[in-house]
């Protein structure tokens, strides 16, 4: 089995550096590395050059150029470079433990029904007291409530819905059919991708396997648009919760569709809040919590939109993904 790794970047080159470290220290070496970088980003083109002499006189990182945007363009165009039959991607605020490539081969190796294998990210800070950790994990619920916590994940290995971007590997020809969904929103980190790759992989009937063994050290860098990640942004909100409405419409049959519509309305969850959780929230910060609120609301409303617009006449959706 060969194994390729998937790295976009761009102008994190000290993020990058320590990710291209970890890569050097696999116990289980790549078979190829693709660094996706933006044309102009000169200090993450250097870098990629800098640390080639780390890896195998016959394996230093492919680099990529790009000429758009955004995490999606630069992953579609990095996919379309690999030749391994497993592609593991992650982030370049990332760093791979020694282990990681030879436990991600391993779970592939152990049946031909996985398609997709994931681990968890070791955040400083949130790492879990005991008691914090969590045995489920990248679930997505039966009213449409999509479960992270791979980064708290405890216990051995289970079958989940959907893997995270920072820690995951996929059979390279099952994801260059569900492909990376360019009708998703946000300018640079086209947030919830994932949960469409999953959903695609599981309704064609492969398994993803998340591993909390399977482990990189993860930390979260600016993001270089308008997604702060730990500050408010109405737009960074709309973004991601179009593109997890338009997803879950995309690949839930129709109750359950109701159902998500229903919930996120008048529940939701802190990050997107429909009136239960607002009221909650007001207590605290009554105008934080109503522009959260405004911006859930209008990203449900602009995902109900696409999707209704991606279907055929009869009602029938289309693929999610070309």
């Amino acid at each position: 089995m060969k194994i390729s790794v998937l790295v976009p970047s761009y102008r994190r080159p000290q993020d990058l550096a320590r990710c291209l470290a970890g890569l050097a220290r696999q116990r289980r070496p790549a078979d190829q590395i693709v660094v996706v970088a933006r044309d102009g980003d000169g200090e993450t083109i250097d870098t990629v050059r800098r640390f080639a002499p780390l890896f195998a006189p016959n394996t230093p990182p492919d680099l990529i150029l790009v000429d758009q945007p955004g995490v999606i363009h630069a992953m579609a165009a990095g996919l379309d470079h690999v030749r391994g039959e497993v592609v593991a991607i992650t982030d370049d605020d990332a760093v791979p433990h020694a282990d990681w490539l030879e436990r991600i081969e391993r779970t592939f190796a152990e049946s031909v029904k996985v398609g997709g294998v994931g681990g968890r990210d070791l955040i400083p800070g949130e790492l879990g007291e005991p008691g914090g950790l969590h045995e489920k994990v990248g679930l997505v619920q039966w009213w449409g409530r999509v479960v992270g916590n791979h980064h708290l994940g405890c216990g051995g290995p289970r079958r989940v819905q959907v893997l995270k971007g920072v820690n995951c590997a996929y059979r390279t020809g099952l994801l260059r059919k569900a492909g990376f969904d360019r009708r998703l929103k946000g300018a640079g980190a086209q947030v919830h991708f994932e949960l469409g790759i999953g959903l695609d992989l599981i309704g064609r009937g492969w398994q993803l396997v998340y591993d909390p063994a399977i482990l990189v050290d993860h930390f979260p860098a600016p993001r270089q648009d308008y997604d702060r990640r730990n500050s408010f942004n109405a737009r960074a909100v709309s973004d991601a919760v179009h593109n997890e409405t338009f997803l879950l419409l995309n690949h839930l049959p129709p109750v359950r569709r109701a159902a998500l519509l229903a919930w996120s309305l008048a529940c939701g969850t802190r990050n997107a809040p429909g009136l239960l959780c607002l009221a909650l929230e007001a207590r605290s910060d009554r105008r934080l919590a109503l522009d959260r609120w405004r911006a859930t609301l209008r990203g449900r409303m602009e995902g109900l939109a696409s999707w209704r617009r991606e279907r055929t006449p009869r009602g029938m959706p289309l693929a999610a993904s070309p």
